[in-house]
């Protein structure tokens, strides 16, 4: 099957960059010049003319999509996605602004220029679902990247601001559902020994820095099927979906050895590897995810 892809040229990067930059004085052109032409050119239709709905629905969806164009450019970086969801966007934003001031000017029935800005709504809408189609091959390759950090949902209040996992909580909903799909499987948890004077010798950034290097090795070594999250300070947690406890026993011993392998860079110099301790519970029962992960943690 043929990809849908757009080629750029071989500057294509930078003028992408160049457009991102100048979004916003072009925006503040386009908006103002039809603003400008309407009040040098048209005549203001009585109060009583105005259609109050017609007014509010079309100024509104042109404020809700510059709300939109807003969020799209300050949260994603520059590329093809964002300079299709963008272009999209400005041009939708154009057109539904001119149709608002369709409502409260009236220009000659000669000048025919206005209806012309009015169809960048639909053009704007053409252009944002070809940045809807990239964006879906984007989340498609995210989501492969992201396949042992998250499963089935996404929340990305759950997420650990230093390992970039997801947290106990999004554990704990995770287990209820392969009870709920009747799946079996494993949770583990692994965790150093002294880990605690470590931090407190070294600082909060080394400890961070380990604890970094120590989600990315356990990454590593999982089965794509797993999802990793951080259950609390060094303490991970593993889901091991499909896995009996024989399996997850051996599996358990393999990612504790690549943990236990693992050099820590401390800011003196030195180079170090903790110890390394796991527990093992099987999902199946009747006990609450939250009790479960609880007795792993005093298992360890």
């Amino acid at each position: 099957m043929t990809r849908w892809t757009l080629p750029l040229p071989a500057s294509g990067q930078p003028l992408l960059l160049l457009a991102r930059d100048a979004l916003y004085p072009a925006l503040a052109v386009l908006l103002t010049a039809p603003l400008l032409a309407f009040i040098t050119l048209g005549e203001l239709k009585p109060l009583a003319q105005w259609q109050g709905t017609d007014v509010l629905a079309e100024g509104g969806m042109a404020a809700m999509v510059g709300v939109w164009l807003v969020y799209v450019r300050a949260s994603r970086p520059a590329g093809r996605v964002t300079h299709w969801l963008v272009l999209g966007l400005a041009a939708m934003l154009v057109g539904e602004w001119v149709d608002a001031l369709d409502e409260v000017w009236r220009l000659p029935k000669h000048m025919l220029w206005d209806n012309a800005l009015e169809a960048l709504t639909p053009l704007g809408m053409l252009a944002l679902t070809v940045g809807l189609h990239f964006w879906r091959q984007e989340q498609r390759v995210l989501a492969c990247q992201l396949a042992q950090r998250e499963r089935f949902f996404r929340d990305h209040r759950a997420v650990d601001r230093v390992t970039q996992l997801a947290d106990a909580g999004y554990m704990a909903q995770q287990i209820t559902l392969e009870r709920g799909l009747g799946r079996s499987g494993c949770v583990l948890m692994l965790g150093f020994d002294g880990f605690a004077h470590l931090a407190r010798e070294q600082g909060l950034q080394a400890a961070d820095r380990a604890l970094e290097a120590a989600s990315l090795t356990l990454q590593l070594n999982l089965r794509p099927q797993d999802l990793l999250c951080r259950y609390a300070g060094d303490r991970f947690v593993v889901l091991l979906p499909g896995c009996g406890l024989a399996e997850g026993e051996c599996l358990a011993a393999e990612l504790q050895a690549a943990l236990a392998q693992l050099t820590l860079n401390l800011r003196d110099g030195r180079r170090v590897r903790l110890p390394v301790r796991h527990a093992l519970r099987a999902t199946s029962g009747t006990q609450p995810p939250e009790q479960l992960l609880l007795d792993l943690l005093q298992a360890l």
